[in-house]
């Protein structure tokens, strides 16, 4: 049991201190140093079979070869791909439908929202939030993308939640599993009562941290001064010495290894250990940096007395799990554990049925006395002959080729009996990788088929959801606790308050459908909602056509669909009406001008039909013409043809003139009713729709 002799005091200026280490002596020093380190090989020697298991697991899926001497030296020595394959397959359909365009992160609305206040606030916490995670923690995608990877391999990794002084934000950065060592047993990360992050650090870095105040300064001592030595746990020594591998040698380049333990330690020496964080170094035990593990006064529970009931400690890690481990161990089982050993069976079937296809095919056998050839090997040319001293007969009864049988096609059906079995555990079946299943397969049997097989996908998703929920938790307190009160990001000017932050952090969820992996899914239901929102009616016409393009993939869905909202303004009552009279009006005076326009064609047609009448006559009058009566006949006649010639004239540019008298009216009409629109709308707004 750990025994100090200094004591500390649980008040405000500890839960603020950078680094209490200075508060110790040097023996409390070394006595913390020690049981931290004692307490990290506890914990490393617990999970020792496990991290044996995960490093196998892990040259399986990277197809790491092992040195084979049996059947021969240089035999077949395949690594068959079903662990890369698994890994792929779940990281190709996870990462998309987890990270998906710009939204990334959903505040959740609960309860009545009568003047949508809650919703405003909710956009607002989503929008900030998902540009934190894409934008201003640059590296968070990346880890997510990497942390898809490694899931279906190990079975488990961890996400490590913080504010970063020095960068001035939030930092969700990928832990590996190798990485924080806890005890196997332990129930979560959450109760579990110690663990410990490994973590490497340069020279540089360390002499930034310890210059700068976060660690003790050791720049002076020799063993800083020195080369640094790598940790090397029980699990990288047997993995050196299962690939034959040698570590480098240490020297200036090499990394200094920190041991960051999240611990309980009962430094006010009250029966009630506090929850700290304590640094050292892994080789030295030197004590780096301890700080308390809660910010806030409300954190720490007391009873009427003023004895500490209970703290509430602030976790950084978040566990991401593939398949809940049997044992009930924290570190939960990957494909690479439960297909190990069919991976390791169908690695031996492959590697035994090209060992059988080279020796059929290679050959070989016994050489007798009798036969007088020179030893070695021979090889041979086409249309090549060799030159020997027997004769025909001496040779072929001395030469016996030996015996080897063909590849076995039990072994062949054997191998394929175990890659199914192996499909139907990690889910990647043929038409899950994309093969096509056969012709005439009906369209529905391809659907329930593909169904069927997302069964185990859909329930290692929903866990993965489900963690993803829990660190946006972190991230969203750590919101509240050190977000400015009002900070304004993005090219578009948007605002993220902090009062937005100190409400309940269970409202934070991912965007993506915990119940919907597919993106064929996706739009299927986008479009269902569609087609029933056209007939049914309750539907929110905006957010669901929102929904399509959003699930379609659609970018800059607010440039492209403005809504209801974005639409002008529809008239009121009293401008609608005054249109219609207008209308009225200018039917009216449409009828009246067709009317005349009508009399004035008619009109015309007669005077036309008299003027081709009395030419007639005049041209029979002028072929007539030998006397002076007919002459003055035809004079006449081309008089009133003069005349009526002058009438039509008159008719047409009357109605010209009427025409555009009647288009001046009407366009007087328009301006009265601009005008009396303009008029209305100040007296009355107007009504949206």
């Amino acid at each position: 049991m750990l025994t100090l002799k200094t004591k500390l005091t649980l008040d405000a200026k500890l839960s603020k201190a950078a680094n209490l280490a200075s508060r110790f002596t040097d023996e409390d020093l070394v006595s913390l140093g020690n049981w931290v380190r004692d307490g990290y090989d506890r914990d490393e020697q617990s999970r020792s079979a496990w991290a044996r298991r995960t490093q196998a697991a892990m040259d399986l899926a990277l197809q790491v070869v092992k040195d084979k001497s049996f059947p021969w030296p240089n035999s077949a020595n395949v690594a068959f791909p079903l662990v890369t394959i698994a890994s792929l397959q779940f990281h190709s359909r996870a990462y998309p439908a987890l990270v998906s365009g710009t939204d990334v992160v959903k505040c959740r609305v609960v309860g009545p929202d009568p003047d949508g206040a809650q919703q405003e606030r909710a956009t607002r916490v989503s929008c900030h939030m998902s540009y934190q995670v894409l934008e201003e923690d640059s590296c968070w995608e990346e880890g997510q993308d990497r942390l898809l990877i490694v899931l279906p391999i190990i079975g488990c990794a961890f996400k490590k939640s913080y504010y970063s002084a020095g960068k001035a934000h939030n930092v969700s950065e990928l832990v590996f599993p190798r990485d924080l060592v806890m005890d196997y047993y332990a129930k979560s990360t959450d109760t579990c009562a110690r663990k410990t992050h490994v973590i490497p650090l340069s020279r540089n870095e360390m002499h930034e941290q310890m210059v700068g105040g976060s660690f003790v300064d050791y720049t002076e001592e020799p063993w800083f001064q020195q080369n640094a030595v790598p940790l090397v746990t029980d699990a990288q020594a047997g993995q050196d010495r299962r690939t034959g591998s040698t570590p480098p040698e240490s020297d200036e380049s090499t990394p200094f290894t920190t041991l960051e333990q999240h611990c309980w330690v009962d430094f006010d020496q009250d029966g009630y250990a506090e929850p700290y964080i304590i640094t050292i170094e892994a080789d030295t035990r030197k004590v780096l940096r301890i700080v308390a593990r809660w910010g806030k006064a409300e954190d720490v529970q007391r009873t009427a007395s003023g004895k500490v009931l209970r703290i509430r400690a602030e976790e950084y890690f978040t566990k991401y799990g593939l398949i809940p481990s049997p044992d009930g161990s924290i570190y939960d089982t990957g494909f690479g554990v439960l297909l190990g050993p069919l991976n390791e069976s169908v690695n031996s079937l492959v590697n035994q049925l090209l060992d059988a296809g080279t020796m059929a095919t290679t050959g070989g056998g016994f050489l007798g006395r009798g036969a007088k050839i020179r030893g070695g090997s021979y090889s041979f040319s086409p249309l090549e002959w060799k030159r020997v001293d027997s004769t025909g007969d001496d040779l072929r009864k001395n030469i016996v080729p030996l015996e080897v049988r063909e590849p076995s096609p039990v072994l062949f059906n054997l191998l394929s009996l175990l890659i199914n079995y192996t499909e139907r555990i990690s889910g990647s079946t043929d038409m899950m990788v994309g093969e096509n299943p056969g012709q005439n397969t009906p369209a529905e049997t391809s659907r329930a088929m593909v169904e069927q097989g997302m069964k185990i996908y859909t329930a290692i998703f929903k866990r993965v959801w489900r963690s993803m929920k829990e660190e946006f938790k972190k991230l969203y307190v750590l919101n509240g606790t050190y977000l400015e009160t009002n900070v304004k990001y993005g090219s578009g000017g948007y605002e993220a308050l902090r009062e937005d932050y100190l409400q309940d952090p269970n409202r934070i969820v991912p965007t993506a459908d915990p119940n919907v992996v597919s993106e064929n899914a996706r739009i299927q239901q986008a479009v269902t909602i569609k087609q029933d929102a056209m007939s049914t009616p309750g539907y929110d016409m905006d957010a669901v056509t929102r929904n399509l393009l959003k699930a379609m993939k659609v970018e800059g869905i607010d440039s492209l669909f403005k809504g209801a909202n974005g639409q002008p303004p529809a008239e009121s009552e009293k401008v609608t009406i005054a249109k219609l009279k207008l209308q009225a009006e200018q039917m009216a005076l449409q009828a009246e001008m067709q009317r005349f326009v009508y009399e004035l064609l008619e009109q015309q047609k007669l005077n036309n039909a008299q003027i081709v009448l009395w030419e007639a006559q005049a041209g029979k009058a002028l072929a007539e013409a030998d006397d002076v009566g007919a002459t003055t006949q035809v004079t006449a006649l081309q008089a009133m043809i003069s005349a009526a010639k002058n009438q039509n004239d008159a008719l047409s540019a009357r109605a010209d003139h009427m025409l555009r008298g009647l288009e001046l009216q009407l366009g007087t009409k328009e301006l009265e009713l601009k005008d009396k629109e303009i008029e209305i709308t100040k007296n009355e707004p107007a009504k949206t729709t």
